[in-house]
């Protein structure tokens, strides 16, 4: 997955956001205001992506790609190296269960206009 393929998969979510507010690299991916990805426009080496906590110990087991996520909660969070053995399929997938994850945290208001 490049980067393009990213912003597309991101914005095509209901209710997501692109912002940069931490500095002119750091392209967030947001709903409702709630972060559920990020990465660094200039060098996309790794996609931060929210996770469940024991799901997170296990992909970082099975998989050398995924590490803690970098300058993120490591606990709640996964870096996943952009070069590797992880398919767009696998990567499209973690990406929609972060955004499920976000979603579930939000005031059941908010989760039914995404509904």
């Amino acid at each position: 997955m490049n980067i393009e393929e990213l912003r597309s998969l991101c914005l095509s979510l209901k209710g997501t956001e692109e912002k940069m507010p931490f500095d002119d690299r750091t392209l967030v991916f947001t709903v409702k205001g709630k972060m559920f990805c990020l990465t660094d426009v200039e060098d996309f080496e790794f996609i931060n992506l929210k996770c469940d906590p024991e799901e997170a110990i296990e992909l970082r087991e099975k998989y050398e790609e995924v590490i803690p996520g970098y300058h993120m909660n490591k606990k709640h969070w996964n870096s996943i190296k952009t070069e590797g053995n992880i398919t767009s399929e696998t990567l499209k997938e973690w990406i929609l269960k972060s955004y499920t994850l976000v979603i579930a945290t939000l005031p059941k208001k908010l989760q039914q206009e995404l509904s």
